[in-house]
């Protein structure tokens, strides 16, 4: 499916309503042949939630794949990226044409940046309804 962002991942818990998939998120780099030497290629796991419909039958330690919309994923590279990027832009290119100094521009383009991932996470609740994960059998 090309309209789909797809991790691999391992079930980890199943009931009647979710089942918890295991991913293993890469940095770029970690499918370099040198990324072992260098140190700088990064994995992380995450459990990710996904509900199911009709009560699936699924086992634990099956291998699937979690799949997201590629809207929905565009949406939060939005959110997360992009937008922070412009405030942080425009604070610091506005801030000094009202006079104030590098330190007070630094500080207060931060703290713009942190109010607006604080008022982000005051709405995380409202914003995951827009993202719906399926799962997809490998």
């Amino acid at each position: 499916m090309a309209d789909a962002v797809s991790h691999k991942g391992k079930i980890v818990a199943a009931d009647k309503r979710s089942v918890s998939v295991e991913i293993i998120s890469e940095s770029a780099c970690a499918s370099c042949h040198a990324a072992g030497l260098c140190g700088i290629s990064e994995t992380k796991k995450k459990i990710v939630d996904v509900p199911v419909w009709g009560g699936g039958d699924y086992e634990i330690g099956q291998e699937v794949e979690v799949c997201l919309a590629k809207k929905a994923g565009l949406k939060a590279v939005l959110f997360s990226y992009v937008i922070p990027a412009l405030i942080l832009l425009i604070l610091i290119l506005s801030l000094p044409k009202i006079g104030l100094g590098e330190l007070a521009t630094g500080g207060l383009s931060i703290l713009g940046v942190a109010v607006y991932y604080f008022v982000l996470f005051l709405c995380r609740d409202r914003l995951a309804e827009g993202y719906e994960f399926y799962i997809r059998r490998r």
